[in-house]
């Protein structure tokens, strides 16, 4: 559910509130069919939810657990990054 990173930015809007579409789009730049694939993909698994208001259709995170797991995986993904970063500074000046 998380490997496509056009869903994590979705995940990481909605930690802010709700979203209509419109917002999502003006804040990524992908095209509208991609974003609403990648949104459906979430719908399905239960990860956010969408609620339609007339002609607009607004979506959330479906619980806090969704947002507790988006800090989680971005702990775990900052100390690996750090110690690639670590490594890659032992070894010195490619040559």
């Amino acid at each position: 559910m998380l490997g496509h990173p056009v869903r994590i930015r979705v995940l990481e809007l909605l930690q802010d509130g709700p979203k209509p579409v419109r917002d999502l789009l003006a804040a990524m730049e992908v095209e509208p069919s991609n974003l609403s694939q990648q949104l459906a993909v979430l719908r399905r698994s239960g990860i956010v939810t969408a609620t339609r208001t007339g002609s607009t259709v607004i979506y959330e995170l479906a619980g806090g657990d969704v947002a507790e797991l988006l800090a989680a995986a971005r702990r775990v993904l900052t100390v690996l990054l750090t110690g690639r970063q670590d490594l890659l500074n032992e070894l010195g000046p490619a040559r």
